[in-house]
Formats: C-alpha cells, sequence, structure tokens
C-alpha cells in the first residue's frame, strides 16, 4: 500500500514547472539566453589569467553584468571541466550566484547515456541538493531519446528542465541528424519531444529542443514543425557566430515565440566592464524584440 501522506505535505505546493518559469523570464524580459563561455582567448581579452581566478572573475561579472536583463544564462561546462576540480568549483559558485541573482541557469553539459550512468548525470545536474544542481540542462538524444528517461523524469519531479539535442549548426550534424529525409533523426527527436511535453500545462512544457540558429532551412527541407512541441527553443549562434534576429524569424517562422535566442562572444566581447557586458545585452534585446 502506498505511504500515507502527512497534512503538511498535502499543504506543500508543486514547484512550478522550469516551462513555466521560463515562459514568464522570457515575458518579462525577452527571449535572451547569455552563453558563459571563458574561453582563453576570451579570458586574455578581458585581462584575466587562463587559470581559476579569471575562470571565477570571468564567471561572476557576466552573472552580475546579464542576471537582470537576461532570461537564461548558459555556462559551458567544459570550458570548468578543463580545469579540473577547481574549475568545478567555480561552475558551482556560478550556478549559485545565478539562483541568488533571480535569473534561470542552463548547464550545458550535453550529457547522454544508458541506465545507471544516465541516472548518474541526471542527479548530479537536476538533484535538488546537488552542489552542480541548474535550473536545466541540455542532453544529447543520440543513444535513443528514451535513454534520456531518468534525466526526464527527475527534472519534472525536481520542477527543473532538459534541452534535448536536434538540429546543430556543425557541418558534421548533419551526417546524423539529417539521416532520413522526411522521416529524419531529427524529426523524431522533435515528434519525442513534443510528445513527452504533453505530460505539462501552461505554454511551455519543461523539454525543449536546441536547434542552431545558422541552420538555414533545415526545418524546412527535412518538413519539420516545431509547432507542437511546446517547448522553448534554446537557438545559439547570435551574433559572432554569424545569425542575426532578422534569420532567426527567417528560420522559425511561426515558432519564433518560443526561441531563446543565445549570445555568447556576441556580448562577451565588450567585457570586462559590467556596465559595457550591459550596453551589449541590452543591445541585443533590442533587435530580437524589434
Amino acid at each position: 500500500m502506498p505511504e500515507p501522506v502527512s497534512p503538511q505535505q498535502e499543504l506543500q505546493p508543486a514547484r512550478e514547472s522550469f516551462g513555466s518559469r521560463l515562459a514568464a523570464a522570457m515575458a518579462a524580459r525577452g527571449p535572451l539566453c547569455v552563453g558563459i563561455d571563458p574561453h582563453p582567448q576570451l579570458l586574455a581579452e578581458w585581462g584575466l589569467n587562463d587559470d581559476v581566478a579569471g575562470l571565477e572573475r570571468f564567471s561572476l561579472t557576466v552573472v552580475e553584468a546579464v542576471a537582470s536583463l537576461a532570461a537564461a544564462v548558459k555556462p559551458q561546462v567544459a570550458l570548468y571541466e578543463r580545469h579540473g576540480s577547481a574549475g568545478m568549483a567555480v561552475l558551482e559558485r556560478t550556478l549559485t550566484a545565478s539562483a541568488e541573482a533571480g535569473v534561470l541557469s542552463i548547464a550545458d553539459a550535453k550529457r547522454g547515456d544508458i541506465g545507471s550512468t544516465m541516472a548518474a548525470y541526471a542527479d548530479a545536474w537536476l538533484r535538488d541538493g546537488s552542489s552542480l544542481a541548474a535550473d536545466s540542462v541540455t542532453l544529447s538524444p543520440y543513444l535513443g531519446f528514451e535513454s534520456l528517461r531518468p534525466a526526464l523524469d527527475l527534472a519534472a519531479q525536481h520542477g527543473r528542465g532538459v534541452f534535448v539535442l536536434a538540429l546543430t549548426s556543425n557541418p558534421e550534424g548533419k551526417s546524423v541528424q539529417h539521416v532520413g529525409g522526411s522521416d529524419s533523426v531529427a524529426r523524431r527527436i522533435v515528434a519525442a519531444t513534443a510528445a513527452e511535453n504533453q505530460r505539462y500545462s501552461g505554454a511551455l512544457g519543461s523539454v525543449g529542443l536546441v536547434v542552431g540558429a545558422t541552420i538555414g532551412s533545415a526545418l524546412e527541407d527535412l518538413d519539420i514543425d516545431l509547432g507542437p512541441v511546446r517547448g522553448a527553443i534554446l537557438a545559439p549562434g547570435l551574433g559572432a557566430q554569424g545569425a542575426t534576429p532578422a534569420d532567426l524569424r527567417a528560420t522559425f517562422g511561426d515558432a519564433y515565440p518560443t526561441v531563446l535566442a543565445t549570445s555568447s562572444r556576441g556580448i562577451l566581447s565588450a567585457g570586462p566592464s559590467v556596465a559595457d557586458l550591459r550596453a551589449a545585452t541590452e543591445e541585443t534585446l533590442r533587435g530580437l524584440l524589434s
């Protein structure tokens, strides 16, 4: 028999879903995610050393500058991992600072595995109490969409979200994602995401997709309709990678209102001044909202 529910548990409200929180943030601030990408070259441009101290100064400066303007920030996990355990500790502090500043976090970890290993990744990035817990995490579905089940279920349980790689901008991605033409791998991932979001109410489900801002006509070529997904479309590539707000509108069409455009170097290159970073963020937002 199920365990009895205490009066305290009955009175405790369910945590608001990630999709609902993200929709509110996009409505209030605009559809911008700022990537926190501490590349060695950017650290040097900021006058910082490529070490743990430089990594922390860079990361916390970005959070301070953009937290009140962006709907989300997206630290690139690999650029912390390259500094070893001390770098991962900086990532933990960056995620904590983001939460304290009231901006949603997307850990760009691109995790994907099977069985207990996938469950362990989910536990690290999505469980309440984990030092690495972010509001959401990027996932790779190329061991099969259902291999992500531990993360999908834990995210739902803890009011967090995931972004599943669907159509990436790198040329090599086509060799997997485009296979099948009108019944492509990417189209199946989109369909599986749409089905998963049926568990959520509200304007946005908590399972989003990663679709590159520079994919051109791929959605049309592969006959992919993003409308039924009801999840946010994380679109990296705005700014320095070449995509403009006009490109985003042309690429995503009717799905544009669900697009969370991501700019990293285009904004980060304005640093290290907090005021200059804020100005670059505000300029990017104006382009997205005009």
